[in-house]
């Protein structure tokens, strides 16, 4: 299985930081946060990675190269502007090849072990999704979970933690670099149940302000 990490934002509410250097290359713990997922896919068996990126891509290209360092063949998917989650996908789809793959956004810290869907199975489904307990900042979630399979409402809403599995045709249709949000076509399979999920109880964290960063920096090197 390939995966793809989603690395295009802007990080608005993280400037200035973001004003000279990606999201994606902000730093906790001593590594880049891109840095982490690299070494815990290498880790989980998984050979070949695409990353998307806009904002500053160059400087991701830059610093992780080939991706030899960290045990994973790197390709890269330049956007001319940020396309939103299921259009930069569907820009990279040359890449990912016509099998279902494991898609990851940059600005999340967890431990969880991607090797859990290295092999997953997706048959006639279009997607598979982690889901997290609702965090602070987020308190009303984004899709139920029941009995294995997601749905828009339920009555108990988990948030989704931007680690998921894709079927390439999840994306067919779409227009070449057009801009596309990714929740709509999740909510019409889910509408078809054709989403299947999980809810992970480990360490999870949405890096979305400088402050959530700092917190976490703080937390990885023992000083929290």
């Amino acid at each position: 299985m390939k995966a793809m990490i989603l690395a295009a934002g802007r990080g608005v509410r993280m400037r200035p930081l973001t004003d000279t250097r990606p999201k994606s290359l902000l730093a906790v713990g001593g590594k880049p946060l891109i840095v982490w997922h690299l070494e815990k896919l290498a880790h989980a068996g998984f050979t070949e990675a695409v990353i998307n990126h806009a904002h500053l891509g160059h400087m991701i290209e830059a610093e992780l190269g080939d991706g030899s360092p960290f045990g994973i063949n790197i390709r890269y998917s330049p956007e001319p502007e940020a396309l939103e989650t299921a259009g930069g996908i569907a820009r990279a789809l040359h890449m990912l090849g016509e099998k279902p793959f494991l898609v990851i956004n940059a600005d999340i810290y967890s431990d969880y072990d991607f090797a859990t869907l290295a092999g997953l199975d997706l048959g006639d489904r279009l997607a598979h999704l982690v889901l997290v307990d609702n965090p602070p900042q987020h308190p009303r979630g984004d899709f139920a979970l029941e009995a294995g399979s997601v749905r828009e409402s339920g009555e108990r809403l988990l948030t989704f933690s931007g680690i998921g599995v894709y079927a390439p045709r999840l994306f067919a249709g779409i227009p070449p670099n057009a801009k596309v949000p990714l929740a709509p076509l999740l909510r019409k399979a889910m509408a078809a149940e054709r989403v299947s999920g999980e809810h992970y109880l480990g360490r999870w964290h949405d890096i979305g302000t400088a402050e959530r960063l700092q917190a976490l920096d703080a937390e990885l090197r023992g000083k929290a």
